[in-house]
């Protein structure tokens, strides 16, 4: 497989925000490959040989973790899985600490997921590894992003001019900033579906239409995505009870009737049943692409690693 455009130019993937779409639409492409060559149980098992790829997580997230264990194996990554809470981390050692430690291990790439927004960042700059940003406190998420474009692109051909619904909790979802950076670069209309507790202060700057209800915010809808309410994060009062929140926010096939009828409904994980999203639309054989999400992620991972490594090779 060639592929030569410099769609990271940084040499990580921090953000979504400052990626231009023509480096997003060559990775979703790329993507798009590596989605073609796992259905058809076909591997780069020697792009990665050699490299070793480390999943540093400070939070939990089986999901993305695996996932991207997963990604570099098919590659051919040396893959280790750093367990934090056994860690040095926890006996006192600093992020800058683990950065030395890491270099000194002659780290390929690095997977960091962390509690605090930045984190990543911080890291990019002490380590001569390639940094990938798998979450980072309230900031982003992008590779979800990602693998959220790409499901949505293989269903509906192309992002621009798309009604995508982003629903729940965006105050504390780094999935939802980096998905709304990301369809705002490529060209799609995106609506925010919340109570005003659960809206960001800067929800004004984001050049998203603000919906209170419901109904009114899925009206034409092609993409309805639900997001897990974050009770971690939150402090008393944000949100009523579960079973309100359900009648008033969860999506149920009535809520959904408002929506285009080929809509199809998206949810990064793990899902809240019965709060933010029913199960009769969760498991929907034809609306329901929560499960093609987790498939595609494999992919775009697998393209992440192919670029960066491509940009260490170059730099080496």
């Amino acid at each position: 497989m060639s592929f030569s455009y410099p769609i990271l130019p940084t040499g990580h993937l921090l953000a979504i925000e400052g990626l231009e779409s023509p480096h997003i639409a060559a990775l979703l492409d790329l993507a798009e490959s590596y989605a073609l060559l796992n259905r058809q149980g076909k591997t780069q098992r020697d792009l990665l040989r050699g490299r070793t790829l480390i999943n540093l997580f400070f939070e939990d997230s089986t999901r993305t973790r695996t996932s991207f264990e997963i990604a570099g194996k098919r590659l051919g990554a040396d893959v280790i899985n750093m367990s934090v809470s056994n860690s040095s981390v926890n006996k006192g050692e600093t992020l800058l600490d683990t950065a030395s430690t890491l270099n000194a291990m002659n780290t390929d790439l690095l997977v960091v997921r962390h509690a605090q927004s930045g984190a990543p960042a911080l890291l990019a700059q002490k380590v001569t590894a390639a940094v990938i940003n798998a979450g980072d406190g309230t900031h982003e998420h992008p590779t979800q992003a990602l693998l959220d474009a790409l499901t949505i692109r293989r269903h509906k051909g192309d992002l621009r001019n798309l009604i995508v619904a982003i629903c729940g909790d965006i105050t504390h979802s780094r999935v939802a900033r980096s998905n709304i950076h990301l369809l705002g670069a490529m060209g799609a209309e995106v609506r925010l579906i919340a109570p005003p507790t659960l809206l960001p202060a800067e929800v004004g700057r984001l050049g998203v239409t603000v919906f209170h209800d419901m109904r009114k915010g899925l009206a034409g809808a092609d993409v309805v995505m639900m997001l897990r309410l974050q009770r971690e994060r939150m402090s008393g009062g944000m949100v009523p009870s579960a079973r309100e929140f359900f009648r008033f926010y969860g999506l149920d096939m009535e809520k959904l009737s408002f929506a285009k009828p080929d809509s199809i409904v998206m949810h990064p994980g793990p899902m809240n049943r019965g709060i933010e999203i029913d199960s009769a639309v969760a498991d929907h054989p034809t609306r329901s692409v929560i499960g093609e999400q987790v498939e595609m992620g494999v992919a775009l991972r697998m393209a992440v690693l192919d670029v960066l490594a491509r940009s260490l090779r170059r730099h080496a």
